[in-house]
């Protein structure tokens, strides 16, 4: 029985040992990144909703040729929301490229937990329930609305799925909310909660009522005579953000627990930054003091000067934020954030709200495990605020032993998963 019955006085290291993905790029982790290094676009109309004239933004990065009933049987497809599916989809990714599906080993399933986050939830159930609420009356209302709609009800379903009764809840913190649940879910292991965690996050978010939301905000882009180039993190004419879709799913291990297993290591989390802005609802401070204080931590607590940091995948999300992460990032660094690359996969991707920590964790991982570093797609002009080395040329292949992935989100969060290499 692979189990701990002893806690060690020291923090122990923390691994990843499997990925899922579904992302507006492809229905899996291979497509995904196959498409991301080409520099392939996400974007396009809107199709899961009318857009009319009436919405700013008609545009956005939607999962294409989506079938749940691959992971769901009928029955269930109607009672779980698109961001349960979209869950359980990369879940099922992760969880079987981690090998912990395949009976080879016992496994302590009350140390096995799950945390996965989303910033909006079941929004599409929400309003279909609330128009047939309105039209119908109240005794129409589904009863599995509370539970399609919740924020907390992926990581349920994957824990059901898979029997883990570890650890299990949601992190709710709007674009910042699956780098949280990764980063809690390697304390967890870290300090002897659990031995096994998966981790990440869903959104599903293109619906009438979000549109009108964002761009009631102005944050959404509205080129919408060009979807694929809309999305222009760090270019110097970006005019909002391309709303994304889909799932990113991580198994988290510690690292005696995979090794006597036999898994294979994908790479290792071994620093998490957090803090709070304490600024504003939606912008963050003009010298991005709260990005900079998740950096300073997530490598402080590797034990790590700047100077060691090889790449960074930023949140750059195509708005006036990413001159303040730019800025936030030579604070941190120096003259050193001059010599590494900074990408966005969002100019690919569009901007997965809640999920979008936990691909871009994956993507991340991808980068160290194979040296190349997708490029940041888009670029019309240079920003002079933004003067760093963003891969607009294309692909840059680069040795990488250190990585750190930027998420950030409305309140003021910030967080900064470190990454190592696994050699």
């Amino acid at each position: 029985m692979l189990k701990r019955t002893e806690l060690d006085a020291s923090p122990r290291r923390v691994v990843v040992t499997g990925m899922g993905l579904i992302s507006p790029l492809g229905n899996d982790l291979e497509a995904s990144w196959n498409n991301l290094l080409a520099g392939k676009s996400g974007g396009g109309k809107v199709t899961h909703f009318e857009a009319t004239e009436d919405f700013p933004s008609r545009i956005g990065c939607e999962v294409k040729n989506f079938d749940p009933l691959d992971y769901l049987d009928k029955r269930d497809v109607r009672r779980h929301d698109r961001v349960s599916q979209f869950a359980l989809a990369a879940a099922t990714e992760a969880v079987t490229s981690s090998g912990l599906d395949t009976g080879s080993a016992e496994i302590n399933a009350e140390r096995c937990g799950v945390i996965f986050g989303s910033g909006i939830g079941g929004i599409a159930t929400f309003e279909e329930q609330h128009k047939r609420m309105l039209d119908k009356g109240p005794s129409r209302v589904s009863p599995f609305f509370i539970p399609m709609f919740i924020p907390d009800i992926a990581a349920g379903v994957i824990s059901i799925r898979w029997g883990l009764r570890g650890p299990n809840y949601s992190t709710v913190s709007a674009c910042a909310s699956s780098a949280h649940a990764i980063g809690n879910a390697m304390r967890h292991i870290r300090y002897g909660d659990a031995d096994v965690m998966v981790a990440g996050g869903s959104e599903a978010t293109i619906t009438p009522m979000t549109y009108a939301g964002f761009s009631a905000m102005k944050a959404l882009s509205t080129r919408n005579d060009d979807p694929e180039g809309a999305s222009r993190p760090f270019s110097t004419d970006r005019d909002g953000f391309v709303m994304g879709e889909g799932a990113g799913a991580l198994v988290l291990e510690a690292l005696e627990h995979a090794e006597a297993r036999g898994a294979e290591i994908f790479a290792e989390v071994a620093g998490y930054g957090i803090s709070g802005d304490a600024f504003h609802i939606t912008a963050p401070p003009p010298d991005g003091y709260g990005a900079q204080q998740a950096m300073r931590m997530s490598l402080k607590h590797m034990g790590v000067e700047p100077a060691e940091v090889d790449y960074i995948n930023a949140h750059g999300t195509s708005t006036m934020a990413d001159a303040i992460e730019t800025k936030a990032i030579k604070a941190v660094l120096g003259k050193h954030a001059y010599e590494i690359v900074v990408n966005s996969t969002k100019s690919m991707t569009g901007h997965l709200l809640g999920a979008a920590g936990a691909l871009e964790a994956i993507a991340s991982i991808q980068v160290l495990r194979t040296g190349c570093i997708p490029p940041t797609i888009n670029f019309q002009g240079s920003d002079p605020e933004c003067d760093l080395e963003y891969a607009h040329g294309g692909m840059i292949e680069r040795n990488v032993e250190l990585a750190l992935s930027n998420s950030f989100g409305f309140g003021g969060h910030n967080v900064c998963l470190a990454i190592r290499r696994w050699n």
